[in-house]
C-alpha cells in the first residue's frame, strides 16, 4: 500500500490545543469513483502497481498509510457574521506530504467521520458534494487561481441522511496547509497568546520564511496575506466565480480558494448575483466579495492584535492602518486585471472610466460575462443583446480605438487570451454531469472535466458557451435589491 507518501508532519507538534488527534472512522464497502493520477503524480505519488480496490480502502480511511498522523484541527470563524467555535467536524489531515520540490502539503480526508467538532454532524458527506468540489477545484486550478486540489473520491458503501438519503462518499483534499483566519481567531479568543506566538513562527516557517528575522513579524505576516487576498479575490471576479461562503474559516493564511459549497461561476453579469440558498441577504455576492474580503482580514488583524505591539493602543493602531490599505491595493490588483481582460498594457487616464462603461451596459443588457469578452476578444459567440445595443457599439468604438494607440495590438490580444477563458464550469452544466455521475454515468463527468482543462482553448463547444435560461432554476440565483451593492465594477474601486 506504500504509493510514496513521504510525511513530515509538522502541524502535529503545535500545541494540542490546536488539533485533535484521531483515525477515520472506517467505511462499509469503500469504492473508488475517480482518482486524480495526473495530479498525484505531480506530488511524487506512484499507484501504477496499485490496484483501483486498494487505492479505494487507502483513501477511505479503512487503511492508514505508513508515517501518517491523523488529526481534526480545532479553529474558530464568522459564519455570516456571527462567531462560531468550530474545528474539521467531518475532516481529517492525514498528514503533511512531502513533494520532490520540496513543497509540504497537507493530504486531507472530508466526509471521514466524526470527530470532537462535529457538534450534531454525522462527520459524513455525500457523492454529489464531493465530486463538485474535484470538479471546480481543478477546474480553477486549470484558471490559474490558486485553490486547494482534488486527489480522488471514493465512495463508502453507506447511505448519509440528510433531507433524502444519499450516497455517501470521501474526497482527498490537498493543500499548502489549512491554516486559516479563523485558526488565528481560535486561539485569540481562548487568550492564549503563547499558542498564537507558536502559530505565528509556525505560519511564517511554512508560508513565508522571508519574514522569519522581520522586526514585527506579526505585522508583516498581515500584509503579505492582505496582498495575496487582494489577487486572489481580483482573480475570482476575473472568471465570475461566487465562492458563495467567504466565512473567516474559509480564507486561507496561503492565499489558496479553499471550501467549495454553494459555489458557481456567474452568467448574467450582476454583482447582486449569490448561489447560497440561505445567504438571503445577499452577504457573499458576487459584487460583495471584496468587501467581505476586507471584512474577514480585519478580523484577522484583530486576532493578532496581542503580537503587533505589547502596547494595546498602539497594537490597534497598527492593525487599522494595515486594514486601511487593503482598498488602494485591491483596486490596483483589480484595475489591472481588467486592463489585462481588455488587452490594455500601456496606461490611460480614461481607462478606469472605460471599465466602469463597460459594466454599467453590461449590467443593463443582462449580458452573459464569460462571453462579453470572449466577444471582444475574437468576435466568436453565440448571439446577445448586448451586442446590438447602441451604447455598446460606441464603447466598442472607444475601446477599440485605445487598444490599437500606443500599443502593439497582437501582444494586446494575447494578453486578453490569457486572461479570458471560453470554459467555465456553468452551474447549470455542473449539475447535470453530477446527476448523472450520482447515477453511476461518469463519462459525461469526465469529458466535463477535460474540458475545464482547458480553458482558454476555443474547442468550438456552443454547449459550454451557452449560460442557462435567463428564469432558469438551475441558475439557482438571486436577485436582490440591496442598496450597498452597487452595479459598477470592483465595488468600491472608484469611490
Amino acid at each position: 500500500m506504500n504509493i510514496g507518501f513521504k510525511f513530515n508532519n509538522t502541524y502535529a507538534k503545535l500545541p494540542e490545543v490546536m488539533a485533535t488527534k484521531l483515525n477515520p472512522v472506517p467505511v462499509k464497502s469503500p469504492k473508488l469513483t475517480i482518482f486524480n493520477h495526473e495530479f498525484a503524480k505531480e506530488i511524487g505519488l506512484d499507484t501504477a502497481n496499485i490496484s483501483t480496490n486498494d487505492l479505494a480502502i487507502l483513501f477511505s480511511g479503512n487503511k492508514l498509510p505508513e508515517g501518517s498522523e491523523p488529526l481534526a484541527q480545532a479553529y474558530s470563524g464568522h459564519q455570516f457574521g456571527h462567531f462560531t467555535m468550530l474545528g474539521d467536524g467531518r475532516a481529517i489531515v492525514l498528514g503533511e506530504h512531502l513533494t520532490p520540490k520540496g513543497k509540504l502539503l497537507d493530504i486531507q480526508f472530508k466526509g471521514s467521520g466524526r470527530t470532537p467538532y462535529s457538534r450534531s454532524g454525522d462527520g459524513r458527506a455525500a457523492l454529489k458534494p464531493m465530486l463538485r468540489e474535484y470538479l471546480i477545484s481543478e477546474a480553477m486550478h486549470h484558471l490559474n487561481i490558486p485553490t486547494t486540489r482534488s486527489l480522488c473520491v471514493v465512495e463508502t458503501g453507506e447511505i448519509v441522511q440528510r433531507e433524502l438519503p444519499l450516497k455517501g462518499a470521501i474526497l482527498t483534499r490537498v493543500a499548502s496547509s489549512h491554516l486559516r483566519v479563523g485558526t488565528f481567531q481560535y486561539l485569540r479568543v481562548k487568550n492564549d497568546i503563547s499558542s498564537l506566538s507558536k502559530l505565528l513562527d509556525y505560519t511564517i516557517k511554512r508560508h513565508y520564511p522571508e519574514l522569519k528575522d522581520k522586526e514585527h513579524k506579526a505585522l508583516e505576516l498581515f500584509k503579505a496575506v492582505l496582498k495575496k487576498q487582494t489577487k486572489l479575490i481580483a482573480d475570482w471576479m476575473r472568471v465570475a466565480f461566487i465562492h458563495g461562503v467567504m466565512n473567516t474559516d474559509n480564507m486561507t493564511i496561503s492565499g489558496e480558494t479553499i471550501d467549495y459549497g454553494p459555489c458557481a461561476f456567474m452568467d448574467y453579469y450582476d454583482p447582486r448575483t449569490v448561489f447560497s440558498s440561505i445567504d438571503e441577504q445577499g452577504r457573499y455576492a458576487y459584487g460583495n466579495q471584496p468587501y467581505i474580503a476586507e471584512w474577514n482580514l480585519a478580523r484577522f488583524a484583530e486576532a493578532l492584535i496581542p503580537l503587533f505591539h505589547k502596547e494595546e493602543k498602539k497594537a490597534v493602531d497598527l492593525a487599522i492602518e494595515a486594514v486601511d490599505q487593503f482598498k488602494s491595493i485591491f483596486k490596483g490588483d483589480f484595475t489591472e486585471m481588467m486592463k489585462k481582460k481588455l488587452g490594455l498594457i500601456s496606461s490611460n487616464n480614461d481607462d478606469e472610466k472605460l471599465i466602469k462603461d463597460l459594466f454599467e451596459i453590461m449590467f443593463k443588457n443582462k449580458a452573459d460575462y464569460t462571453n462579453t469578452f470572449m466577444y471582444l476578444m475574437n468576435g466568436s459567440v453565440p448571439q446577445d443583446s448586448l451586442f446590438k445595443d447602441s451604447k455598446f457599439i460606441e464603447w466598442e468604438k472607444k475601446w477599440n480605438l485605445r487598444i490599437k494607440t500606443g500599443q502593439d495590438h497582437n501582444e494586446a490580444k494575447e494578453i486578453m487570451k490569457q486572461n479570458n477563458p471560453v470554459i467555465i464550469p456553468r452551474n447549470h452544466l455542473v449539475e447535470d454531469v453530477l446527476e448523472k455521475a450520482n447515477e453511476g454515468d461518469l463519462k459525461p463527468f469526465n469529458d466535463f472535466l477535460s474540458l475545464s482543462k482547458k480553458p482558454y482553448e476555443d474547442l468550438s463547444d456552443d454547449k459550454q458557451k451557452q449560460p442557462a435560461p435567463l428564469n432558469a432554476e438551475d441558475r439557482k440565483s438571486t436577485r436582490l435589491n440591496s442598496s450597498h451593492l452597487v452595479i459598477s465594477y470592483a465595488v468600491f474601486c472608484l469611490k
